[in-house]
């Protein structure tokens, strides 16, 4: 995913005007990819549909990496850093590989997040661990269902699987049982190991920022109690000092 820079206006322009059809693409394309999964005997000319709004998808990520290629200056670093979104392009038109696309959908999320670092990672975190569950749920349930010695049959069965595995719970209730499915367990189990670290990390932070800020409040506060003690204190002395001069004048006229 490019992270733009203002040495790159065409290229952040681009980014800016296209990151809503990016962010519907990827959502048509999630919407297509899951229906007919949740629905099996979806009715004609529905799964049709369903398939050429993928390709329709795929298609508008397609021209969305070659522009932003050909508005890249480094074009060679573009591609490094870009990995990803090169292989939800070329990858082959396997039924888990085309779930890569969907990494777009969190580049377009991660655009509208803000400049504050914290919000991107909360934007990412978020995003990527509820599409996780729900995507792995679609493909395990794509995979499973039928199967002979299968126990994930619907979709409620397939999204508790999904919970309780990248909860790291893992009840063991409901488990894939075919090479494709083990595979996508296996993928979900690794993320969202690293997703729960991720969140672990961002509320750690989170707190340790807060108690700073709570410290500097109270210093600030204290700083200003301090000040208005000295300047009560400087008035009293001056009072002090007034009167006694005032005495000293007295004294003086009476002796």
């Amino acid at each position: 995913m490019s992270a733009t820079t203002p040495e790159n206006p065409r290229l952040h322009r681009w980014e800016s005007v296209t990151g809503g059809f990016l962010t519907a693409a990827a959502l048509l394309f999630l919407a297509a990819y899951a229906w007919p999964i949740i629905d099996p005997d979806l009715a004609s000319p529905w799964p049709t549909v369903c398939r050429w709004v993928t390709w329709l998808a795929w298609a508008w990520f397609a021209v969305d990496y070659l522009v932003r290629l050909g508005l890249a200056r480094h074009r060679r670093a573009f591609v490094r850093t870009n990995l990803v979104d090169l292989a939800v392009i070329v990858l082959p038109l396997l039924r888990p590989l085309r779930l890569l696309r969907l990494v777009t959908l969190l580049h377009a999320l991660n655009r509208h997040a803000g400049q504050s670092l914290r919000g991107r990672v909360v934007v990412f975190v978020v995003g990527a661990t509820g599409l996780l569950m729900f995507v792995a749920a679609l493909a395990v349930l794509d995979a499973e269902r039928g199967h002979p010695d299968g126990n994930i049959d619907g979709f409620g069965d397939a999204i508790w699987w999904a919970f309780a595995t990248v909860t790291t719970v893992g009840y063991g209730d409901r488990f894939p049982v075919t090479v494709e499915g083990r595979a996508v367990a296996a993928g979900l189990m690794l993320t969202g190991i690293a997703l729960l670290g991720v969140i672990t990390a961002t509320f750690a932070s989170w707190l340790v920022e807060r108690v700073q800020q709570i410290g500097e409040e109270t210093e600030s506060v204290t700083r200003s109690d301090l000040r208005a003690l000295t300047e009560e204190v400087a008035r009293l002395r001056a009072l002090v000092a007034e009167r006694t001069d005032a005495e000293r004048a007295g004294a003086d006229r009476t002796g």
